[in-house]
């Protein structure tokens, strides 16, 4: 698991160049603008059948041809736009041979193995996994993909950071993206008891979880004299559990867990954490959980940092979540902006110390921040990364 500055050991990667592509933005700069004006992306679904489902909206990536219907290949596309933005931000050109490239997923190209597979859609198998298509596209030679739930970029941010600190490399890609598959979009349907109309993250009011379709990307390299001052951040620490509490509930003991192993490794106590990017998916477990968590871990610091979740304006990007929010953390510390949580008026009772962001901030000095993901299965990771000077 990725090491810290103070707490652990080993190296504390720098951030060189970041990558998105979500329902309400393609690109960083775009995706990020958006969020800070509150704007959400959440729509009629329009890549399948509607009349199928109870549920009846969705946070899509527009790009299908006119005229309707759905193509494969859609998550591939947004995976390489969002590694030739991150590259092209830090300098690397677009060869990665030998650059590893790690891309988390819950889903790889499932939505394309659908169509394929319903409708006989042109889709060679072989790219399910992403590989065949950065090889071809970026010429890269070493890549993984993880696919392990909601938790997955985070995982692979982990991953990569070890391959610096062991010395495997000195520049390593990480990226994760989902596209809303049928399947995936059927069994959400199925489980609510009502089907809910967007992410209400924390909010009493909330009825659960919308997927939405994204893409992200960053580039790690380890440090070397002066290069902190034209990086990004610095990531000092990543934290990865495996509590196994429930298939699919989550266990706020293991999501604590995760966060004080996260801070540890950076060697950062609660109090000095300035903003908290939540996993927040809106559904009535998740959001009890992770807020019963954070406020164990914070105790009397619950107040102390600004905390949002931008899944109430990109929907639930599954796989690509973490690293999304990873990159919003990133931009805030920058501008000093952070993007609201959209649709909270009425927090839980265990979140009710939080000191949220339910407008845009402005002027936020940000100088470290947290991100969570909590996926299936009890696969907890969380980030904890730092501004550097320039």
């Amino acid at each position: 698991m990725a090491a810290g500055t103070d707490g652990g050991h080993g190296v504390s990667p720098l951030i060189t160049g970041t990558g998105a592509r979500v329902s309400v933005g393609d690109g960083v700069e775009e995706m990020f603008r958006a969020l800070c004006a509150g704007t959400s992306g959440i729509a009629e679904l329009r890549g399948f059948d509607r009349t199928r489902y109870r549920a009846q909206h969705a946070y899509e990536i527009d790009d299908r041809p006119p005229g309707g219907g759905d193509v494969p290949g859609r998550a591939t596309r947004w995976l390489l736009s969002a590694v030739e933005e991150a590259v092209t931000r830090a300098g690397l050109g677009e060869d990665l041979s030998g650059v590893p490239v790690l891309v988390g997923t819950g889903l790889r190209e499932l939505r394309s193995a659908e169509l394929a597979y319903r409708d006989g859609a042109p889709f060679a198998m072989e790219r399910m996994h992403f590989g065949t298509a950065l090889r071809e596209r970026f010429g890269a030679d070493r890549t993984y993909t993880v696919a392990n739930a909601c938790s997955a970029s985070l995982h692979t941010l982990a991953m990569g950071a070890d391959l610096l600190d062991a010395g495997l490399a000195d520049t390593v890609v990480v990226a994760g993206v989902d596209a809303i598959t049928e399947s995936m979009y059927g069994l959400v349907d199925r489980v609510h008891l009502e089907p809910p109309r967007r992410v209400q993250p924390f909010d009493r009011a909330r009825r659960g979880v919308v997927m939405g379709d994204g893409a992200a990307a960053v580039v790690l390299r380890r440090e070397e004299p002066g290069a902190a001052g034209t990086a990004l951040a610095r990531l000092c620490a990543v934290s990865m559990n495996c509590d196994a509490h429930h298939v699919t509930a989550p266990d706020a003991r293991g999501i604590a867990e995760a966060v004080r192993e996260a801070h540890w490794k950076a060697g950062v106590k609660p109090r000095d954490i300035d903003l908290v990017m939540l996993h927040g998916t809106g559904t009535l477990l998740n959001d009890e959980a992770e807020a019963t968590a954070i406020g164990q871990v914070f105790g009397e610091d619950a107040g102390v940092p600004l905390m949002t979740a931008v899944k109430s304006m990109t929907g639930h990007t599954s796989g690509s979540s973490g690293l999304v929010s990873l990159i919003v953390a990133l931009k805030a510390m920058e501008t000093g902006q952070v993007p609201p949580t959209l649709g909270l008026t009425d927090p839980v009772a265990e979140a009710a110390a939080f000191r949220f962001a339910t407008a845009p901030v402005h002027g936020a000095a940000i100088g470290v921040a947290q991100v969570g993901a909590y996926g299936f299965g009890g696969v907890n990771a969380v980030a904890v990364v730092e501004r550097t000077a320039r």
